[in-house]
């Protein structure tokens, strides 16, 4: 995937470029100064939604291609366009850790014929590896939660042979969670308690004097 990039003079107001139809940006990383640069705005919007932040992006159009990732991108609050996007810039034999998001596929026989409740309980995970195998996405299938309390933990994950991750194999990813159904037992119990609580409220008050005025 690529981006053809320019260099940016810093002296042109950013909000200037951005009715142009132009995106600020800036280069970085260990080996790399700090560069202004400026791209096409739906072109890069193209490559985002496409790359998200775990693709390598060979970026052209200065000395030399360079291979990044998009790091961070400043987005509009209400229209959700982009006004600025930051890339880093990878060094070769140089490892990167990045939160990678899950995709979770598939149909949990526990939720589909048991009842049970799709627990998500993490939705991305960092992990450390070479660019060339950052996958886009971790995908989980939740076909292997076969029964209630069912759970997908972290060492049952596909991951590229080189990546490290940080958090514990045992950690739990989704689960397939009992419904909780309320009793009319306990329904009764809850609407005996408020009454109990309203009934002690009225009774404080009306043996509370009045403060004089």
């Amino acid at each position: 995937m690529e981006l053809t990039v320019e260099k940016r003079d810093t002296k042109a107001k950013a909000a200037v470029l951005r009715r142009k139809g132009v995106l600020p940006a800036v280069i970085y990383g260990r080996a790399q100064e700090s560069t202004p640069v400026a791209i096409d705005r739906k072109t890069f919007e193209k490559i985002f939604r496409e790359a998200g932040e775990s693709t390598v992006i060979t970026l052209n159009g200065l000395d030399t291609p360079k291979e990044a990732l998009i790091h961070e991108v400043t987005v509009h609050p209400v229209s959700g366009v982009p006004l600025h996007a930051d890339f880093y810039i990878i060094q070769k034999g140089q490892t990167v850790s990045v939160a990678i998001p899950f995709e979770f596929e598939g149909v949990s026989p526990a939720v589909k014929d048991h009842g049970a409740i799709l627990v998500k309980v993490m939705h991305e995970l960092e992990i450390e590896c070479e660019p060339k195998d950052l996958p886009q996405s971790i995908i989980v299938d939740i076909s292997t939660l076969t029964n209630v309390d069912d759970k997908i933990t972290v060492g049952d994950l596909k991951l590229p042979a080189s990546a490290k991750v940080s958090a514990g194999v045992d950690e739990v990813v989704a689960m397939a969670s009992a419904m909780q159904e309320e009793t009319e037992e306990q329904a009764s119990m809850d609407i005996s308690q408020i009454g109990t609580s309203v009934e002690r409220g009225k009774k404080e008050e009306e043996e509370t004097p009045a403060e004089a005025e």
